[in-house]
This record gives structure tokens, C-alpha cells and sequence, in this order.
């Protein structure tokens, strides 16, 4: 098969040397975005008299059956051809004959490829844009339903203070807003179109940019033609605000993880999103959740890969670049998979409010009650620290909890400790007191909650 830019050449590479250069194996993803940007183009060129109405029409009748062709995976690749804009030209070539060659003028394959993937992340950041208001709004509804769910809230994973599992919950609620808002912006560098940049230097063709812009849905081009071709940025602030979306979600599974264990039993995963052991019969493990934590890793790694390709790089266009597509796609997948898989396991999750509020019985996650208590009678809170841990302290020599010391203990330690001090020990009164703007008090999560309705 005789290659498109053959012309110059009098030798031709062994082909494991071709399988070594070609990018169709994964390229072919994107034959949706680069037949729409070949019928765009092929329409300017009409438009500015560089080809004919008719054969502008025969191109893009041709172009139709190949997305057709496409969609339906009847289109054969070829690695001898490269990539997908070379593999789509052919099929065209073979499809409508000679007029097909003319496609190509006034573009490159370095404009192609990056209206490509404009295209392409376009399409996608808007969909996992979606998906993110959906895993919120699965967040939400279980937050609605466990609003007086009381939970130990923890410091370096130790008992700190009781919360409202709700609170906890909408923790990554708000999280995932700004995640959805680092990708919504991200959208104002993803829409500009590099078509017509040539492969650096634009071209001698009397084209119009903002027409193939505005028809491919682009909010404006890329104002000079060297950075059009060897901008990957918008890439890479995909690949960035994927990574601390993954890392979100991996925050969440780890805790998944351990509320479903034996040693926390808070909560329990539906069958869907669980999976047994091939030698113990007794085991239901949180794989989802795992998997989740541990893609994460190769997020970050296609983000990483992705910098390091880039910062040696001189303009414009160098092969090395060929490179920023598997991360991407890779990590479209897995966000898009995590995101859903992530909406169901938390969506479904049964909560083990008994679990959970017997385990704050049984700590000391309501000693900054007593501290608390004691500084609004006019103690300073130092002292009042100090008096607590010693009270603490006690507890721990006599084998009880701070609710179990009778008041001469209290009395002997400080006179202003009263009899009310047992209700300040309750955990339900404890959250319930914590009133602050943003804090776990009953009252401050149902304003919290209806905030976030209102986000959506």
C-alpha cells in the first residue's frame, strides 16, 4: 500500500517498524471527531473557492458514509496508513475517487489531530460533568435520609469529635463541586479550534478559520498557528482535574473500605458492588471500592507521562506528541467508570445507624464537650484542655467513659461543673450544639443540604 506522503521517499520501513509508528490501534477512536472536522473543512473550502460546490458536496456525501461506515465498525485499518486521518483519507479516495485527494488542502495532519481532540474532550468533560451531578445527587438523597445518623468523626483515623453522617457525606459533596467546576472551566481552553494552523505556519489559502470554528461548535481559534499545533495544555488540565477528582473518590473508597469492615461494620455494600473469595465462603469484599483507589494511580501516571513527554519538547509538532492520546482516552474511561460505579455503591449502601452510634458511645469523642462547657463559664480554654485530659485520664485508670464519672469527680476536679454537664456528654446534644456557619449541627446540615439542592 503506497503511502500519502510517499512522494519523497525511495525506501520503505520493515513493517514492525511501521506497527512502531503507527497510532491507528487507538487513533481509531476518534474517526467521529475527525470525519466532523473533515466535513467542516471541506465545506470552507467550498465557501472560499479553493475547491467547487460539487466537489465540496461529493467529499462530504463521502465523508457521511464513512461516520456511517464508522459507527457501525465496518471500517477496516490499516497500519501501513498510520493514523486515522491517513485511514479515513483512503476510505474517502477509494469511496468517491480523485476528488478525495483534495480534502487535504490548506490542512495538516498537526491541526487535524488537535481539532481531533478538542472535538473529542469536548464532547467528553461534558459528559463527566454529568456523571459528577449524578454521583451528587446520590450523595444527597443519602445524606437526606441520615441527617441525625450519628458517626465518630476522626483525626489521624482516632475518634475526634461525634458528627452527623450526613455532614460527612456532604464533605464530598462540596468537593465534587469544585471538581465540576475546575472541568466546567476547563471548557473555555477546550473550545478553541486549531484548524486551519497548517502544520505550523498557516497557509497560503485564502481559508477562513472562524467558519470551520463556528460550524464545528468552537467558541474562537487559536490565535497563533505554532501554538495551535503543540498546545496539549487542555490535555493536560484534563488529565489534572481527573487526578484530583480520582483522588476524591479514593478518599471515599478508603473509607468505604473500612466502614464495611469487620472492625467498623457502619455500613454495608449491596451485592452488586461487592465480590466473595474462591477459598473463603464467608468473605464479601469492597473490590468496586478498591478498584476505584486503585486506578487512581493510573490517572495520575497519564498525567505525569504526559508533562514529562511535553517539557523537552520544541515547537511545533514532534512525533513525541503522538504519545498524549492512550492517557487520555485511558483516563476518559476510567473517570467515566469510576463516576458510575461509585454513584450505584453509594446510592445503594445500607447504613448501620446502631453501629455507628454505639461506637460513639463507647470513646471519648465528646471530651471537647467538657472543655467546651468550662470555657463558657469564663475558663480559659487552656485550663479547660488541661482539666478535661486529666478527667480523661481518670477514665482510663477506672475503666469507664466521661458520661460514667459521677459529679464529686467533676466537683473535685472543678466547682463549675454542674449536673447539666450529662446532657453536654450526650453525643445527640453534642452535634446538635454545633451551630457554627458550615458545622455538623442538625440545623447547620439541613441548610447545607438544601444549599447543595439548589446547586444542582
Amino acid at each position: 500500500m503506497k503511502k500519502l506522503w510517499g512522494g519523497r521517499f525511495t525506501g520503505s520501513a520493515e513493517e514492525w517498524v511501521d506497527e512502531f509508528g503507527a497510532s491507528i490501534s487507538f487513533d481509531q477512536e476518534l474517526a467521529k471527531q475527525d470525519i466532523e472536522g473533515s466535513v467542516a473543512h471541506a465545506t470552507m473550502l467550498a465557501a472560499c473557492g479553493i475547491i467547487t460546490e460539487a466537489e465540496a458536496n461529493e467529499i462530504v456525501q463521502g465523508l457521511k458514509k464513512l461516520a456511517y461506515q464508522a459507527e457501525q465498525g465496518e471500517l477496516d485499518y490499516s497500519v501501513k496508513l498510520e493514523d486515522i486521518h491517513l485511514n479515513l483519507e483512503h476510505h474517502l479516495t477509494e469511496l468517491i475517487g480523485p476528488t478525495g485527494g483534495k480534502l487535504h488542502t490548506a490542512r495538516s495532519r498537526n491541526d487535524q489531530v488537535a481539532t481531533d481532540m478538542h472535538l473529542y474532550l469536548k464532547e467528553q468533560v461534558s459528559d463527566i460533568i454529568i456523571l459528577i451531578t449524578d454521583f451528587q445527587q446520590a450523595l444527597i438523597q443519602q445524606a437526606e435520609q441520615n441527617i441525625e445518623t450519628i458517626l465518630p468523626g476522626y483525626t489521624h483515623l482516632q475518634r475526634a469529635q461525634p458528627i452527623s453522617f450526613a455532614h460527612h457525606l456532604m464533605a464530598y459533596f462540596w468537593m465534587l463541586d469544585r471538581d465540576k467546576q475546575r472541568f466546567s472551566e476547563s471548557l473555555k481552553r477546550i473550545n478553541l479550534s486549531p484548524l486551519g494552523a497548517g502544520a505550523l505556519a498557516g497557509t497560503t489559502f485564502p481559508i477562513d478559520r472562524h467558519k470551520t470554528a463556528s460550524m464545528l461548535g468552537f467558541a474562537g481559534i487559536y490565535e497563533n498557528s505554532l501554538d495551535a499545533v503543540s498546545d496539549r495544555d487542555f490535555i493536560l488540565e484534563f488529565l489534572s482535574d481527573s487526578s484530583l477528582l480520582m483522588m476524591h473518590l479514593s478518599r471515599l473508597c478508603e473509607e468505604i473500605i473500612l466502614w464495611t469492615s469487620q472492625e467498623f461494620q457502619f455500613i454495608e455494600l449491596s451485592d452488586a458492588f461487592t465480590t466473595g473469595s474462591s477459598i473463603m465462603p464467608q468473605k464479601k469484599n469492597p473490590d468496586m471500592a478498591e478498584l476505584i483507589r486503585g486506578k487512581t494511580g493510573r490517572v495520575y501516571g497519564s498525567l505525569i507521562g504526559l508533562l514529562t513527554i511535553l517539557k523537552g519538547l520544541p515547537l511545533a509538532y514532534n512525533k513525541d506528541m503522538q504519545e498524549d492520546k492512550e492517557g487520555m482516552f485511558d483516563t476518559v474511561k476510567t473517570v467515566r467508570g469510576s463516576l458510575k460505579i461509585i454513584t450505584g455503591m453509594v446510592g445503594t449502601m445500607k447504613v448501620r445507624k446502631d453501629k455507628m452510634e454505639s461506637s460513639v458511645k463507647n470513646d471519648f469523642s465528646n471530651a471537647t464537650e467538657l472543655a467546651d462547657y468550662l470555657a463558657s463559664k469564663g475558663l480559659p480554654f487552656r485550663q479547660a484542655h488541661e482539666i478535661v485530659g486529666k478527667l480523661v485520664l481518670t477514665c482510663i485508670e477506672k475503666g469507664c467513659y466521661l458520661g460514667e464519672l459521677p459529679l464529686t469527680v467533676y466537683k473535685d476536679m472543678n466547682s463549675l461543673f454542674e449536673e447539666d454537664i450529662y446532657e453536654v456528654l450526650n453525643p445527640y446534644n453534642a452535634i446538635d450544639r454545633r451551630n457554627s456557619a458550615g458545622g455538623t449541627g442538625f440545623s447547620q446540615v439541613r441548610a447545607q443540604l438544601e444549599k447543595a439542592k439548589n446547586l444542582l
